[in-house]
């Protein structure tokens, strides 16, 4: 990308120094390692600029489709071009991914506000080897991530059985991805990018990020030093001696995590991560004793999230709701005070993709979608309370394939480092290594 015509580079260092002093205030968020705003002297100013506009316009398009109850296969395959001033910009699957956003409680407009808006995006440099780009939203709530053709391809030929495994966990730890497209300007490469929830939203109190992969050969980062502005993402070695402290909520979590895990390994993938952060709770948000209108509302947010409870048929079975309060909340409900609550407020719900026709004896079993009792945030999906600390969790890059490369890695680290853990195993030692970690550190 060309740079504006604004002088030397020392002209727009001082111009860009003049613009940090005026929004001092605002950028006072930003001063976190890697984490720089994308303003028009930043290389990627004009690639942004063009996925806001690009954005935009595929959104619009997708709002004005009327909504479907379920996704076609022509949906999947769906790919539409929008040409612009400089570029062309194609949105795969549209339809399947405006669906995902709306079952997550996201309006489409509230998504355009945060990825269209006049305020600049954010570059996050991370300490990852991945070569790809890296791009926030001002409020920090979505990720943009460049990635290559093969990547896409992979992420789109499974994006079926991905939306199924969501339909059958509603509340699994993966990423959301919420949009796939590609950008091509004349005489340049194509550039394909996806978009996705943060997993650490909203980030302003977290004070420690890790990303967990179960192992030990290069999985150790420098802290920042001590009482520096600076946020560093740490890795397994820089946890231990630590654990993660639930006490209720920890079984759903190593069940949960099992569940993706093995979804993960039927696709063939390994080196993901587990995103870790965690904050403490504040002395309003510890031990909060939920009134049954609360209690009510976290229910159904945790039944169906992102659906009308008048709009889709079918009772939510009374003895699995239960079961949602007595394991995951901190309340202190007996479950006949709960089922009192629930009886009263007529929860008509359906989990799922339910649609016209549904037949509340198909319901799905709860206990087997492993539910639990959503907290009230605007990232539900991602945040576990335990008793003393707020946690976010989440499992990201999901798109290396064990392939033949993948194995020839293996046996050369096999070599180079004996008798150590690295993370170039086949898909079935890195699913039971990642679930090992987590039962070995959390409490």
């Amino acid at each position: 990308m060309e740079m504006s015509a604004a002088g030397s580079p020392g002209t727009g260092h001082r111009q860009h120094s003049v613009k940090r002093r005026r929004w001092g205030g605002l950028r006072q968020q930003w001063k976190l390692l890697g984490l720089f705003e994308i303003d028009q002297q930043h290389e990627f100013y004009s690639l942004t600029c063009m996925m806001k506009e690009g954005l935009s316009a595929a959104i619009q398009n997708t709002s004005s489709r009327a909504a479907s109850t379920e996704a076609s296969d022509d949906d999947f395959r769906s790919e539409v071009s929008q040409i612009h001033k400089d570029f062309t910009m194609q949105t795969f699957a549209g339809p399947v991914f405006s669906g995902l956003r709306g079952s997550l409680g996201m309006t489409e407009t509230e998504y355009e506000q945060s990825l269209c808006s006049d305020s600049c995006y954010l570059q996050f440099i991370s300490n990852s080897k991945s070569k790809a780009d890296f791009f926030l939203t001002n409020d920090k709530r979505f990720f943009l991530k460049t990635q290559n053709k093969r990547e896409i391809q992979f992420l789109l030929s499974n994006l079926k059985i991905y939306m199924e495994h969501l339909r059958r966990y509603p509340h699994s730890l993966l990423v959301k991805f919420l949009g796939v497209h590609r950008i091509n300007v004349p005489h340049r490469h194509k550039k394909y990018f996806i978009v996705m929830q943060s997993v650490f939203y909203p980030d302003d109190r977290i004070h420690a990020r890790y990303d967990i992969k179960g192992c030990e050969v290069s999985r150790w980062t420098e802290p920042a030093p001590e009482g520096s502005p600076m946020i560093v993402v740490l890795k397994d070695l820089n946890f231990e001696g630590q654990h993660i402290t639930l006490d209720r909520q920890r079984p759903w979590l190593l069940r949960q995590l099992e569940i993706d895990t093995h979804f993960l390994q039927q696709l063939n993938v390994l080196d993901y991560s587990l995103l870790l952060a965690h904050q403490d709770l504040q002395k309003d948000e510890r031990h909060q004793s939920l009134s049954f209108a609360t209690l009510i509302a976290r229910t159904k947010k945790s039944v169906n999230p992102g659906s009308s409870p008048a709009a889709v048929p079918g009772e939510v079975p009374q003895d699995d709701s239960i079961l949602l309060l007595s394991e995951g909340d901190e309340g202190g409900l007996t479950s006949a005070q709960a089922r009192e609550a629930l009886s009263s407020s007529a929860l008509h719900t359906c989990p799922g993709t339910a649609g016209p026709g549904s037949d509340a004896t198909e319901l799905p079993d709860f206990r087997a979608q492993n539910r639990r009792l959503l907290p009230n945030l605007k990232n539900p999906l991602h945040v576990i309370d335990g008793p003393e600390q707020r946690y976010f969790i989440g499992v990201i890059d999901i798109f290396t394939v064990y392939g033949f490369k993948k194995r020839l890695e293996h046996l050369w680290k096999r070599l180079r480092h004996p008798g150590r853990s690295f993370s170039t195993v086949s898909p079935q030692t890195y699913c039971v290594r990642l679930c090992q970690w987590v039962q070995d550190h959390t409490k």
